[in-house]
């Protein structure tokens, strides 16, 4: 994605010490702690225990380090990837975009949505292929330090999804890639989850140049989320049914991710809501451990569940108790 000497001059511009520039080059697999020339021609990749002690010790001293948050941001970009590649190829992720550190999983479910609308079809691609760029840019930054892709479930966690939001019978199933419709009201489950995510990372980066990427990656998922929004928004011209089903699926984000109300649906026939913020017109955001209440389904503390059967991988794991 980038060469060594575009991060390094990227590091040595925006870090504001020493430490900084040691934390970014040993993330990225970059050896030497020097700049310039001495570490262009080094080249040795940091060791995976040296990478593991100064996440442990970032995290121990002023909360996660940067690479753990780009890391969790990786574990949900591995997941937006795999659906939307799913979607519009039939196929997720090359073996050589998945592997890295933890245990290495399998996604399960998934296959091509027979798109009846050529604007739609289109939109999916795009997007697809932004997410995958996404994932390719995470490990290219985060080097040797990059988490593997964990097991993904693509097919139970969706109908779990659906009957939490009351979308489906308790023994009914929900197949998101039945048809376009399904496969948007799925598309609307991750994308809002992926801005708020970014939002509320981005005050607890440090190194300002993982803060402009972790901005870059907050702005393609606000428009992507711009996009799902208006177009479910747009369908719901013609079937009503939709406003109701979106603000369905919002209550059920809102009653996992504990006892704030801030989840918004897309609106009514009566008024658009495609752009959800607070009063002073700004997106809210969500802890790394409401996002995983999300994802994992759950709204105690857990470890897994859901759309990653066995977990994320990473020092950031763990969901928030909604009764904290």
């Amino acid at each position: 994605m980038f060469d060594q000497r575009f991060i390094v001059d990227a590091v040595n511009r925006s870090a504001e010490n020493s430490v900084d520039r040691r934390r970014f080059f040993t993330a990225a697999g970059i050896g030497g702690l020097g700049a310039g020339a001495a570490l262009l021609a080094s080249g040795a990749p940091a060791s995976a225990a040296d990478l593991a002690h100064d996440d442990d010790h970032e995290h121990d001293s002023h909360g996660p380090s940067d690479s753990a948050i780009l890391n969790f941001a990786l574990n949900l970009e591995y997941l937006e990837a795999e659906f939307y590649l799913r979607a519009v190829t039939g196929h997720g992720l090359p073996d050589n975009m998945t592997t890295g550190t933890g245990w290495r999983g399998p996604v399960v479910g998934g296959r091509a949505v027979k798109f009846q609308t050529p604007l739609i079809r289109k939109y999916a691609q795009e997007i697809a292929a932004d997410e995958k760029s996404h994932v390719a840019f995470l490990r290219s930054a985060l080097g040797k330090a990059a988490v593997s892709r964990p097991r993904i479930s693509l097919d139970a966690s969706f109908t779990a999804a659906a009957r939490a939001a009351g979308l489906v019978g308790k023994h009914e199933m929900f197949d998101v890639y039945a048809n376009e419709v399904n496969f948007l009201f799925g598309a609307f489950i991750f994308e809002d989850v992926g801005v708020t995510a970014y939002k509320g990372a981005a005050p607890l980066i440090s190194n300002k140049t993982y803060l402009e990427a972790a901005a870059g990656l907050l702005a393609v998922e606000a428009y992507h989320a711009g996009i799902i929004r208006t177009t479910l928004y747009a369908l719901g011209v013609a079937a009503p049914s939709v406003y109701p089903t979106a603000q369905k699926i919002s209550d059920a984000r809102d009653s996992l991710d504990g006892r704030t109300d801030l989840d918004q649906g897309i609106g009514t026939s009566a008024m658009a809501n495609l752009v959800p913020t607070d009063a002073n017109g700004l997106a809210f955001s969500r802890s790394a451990g409401q996002v995983l209440n999300i994802v994992y389904l759950n709204e105690e503390r857990v470890h897994s569940g859901g759309f990653f059967p066995h977990g994320v991988n990473g020092p950031i794991n763990t969901s928030t108790d909604s009764d904290d």
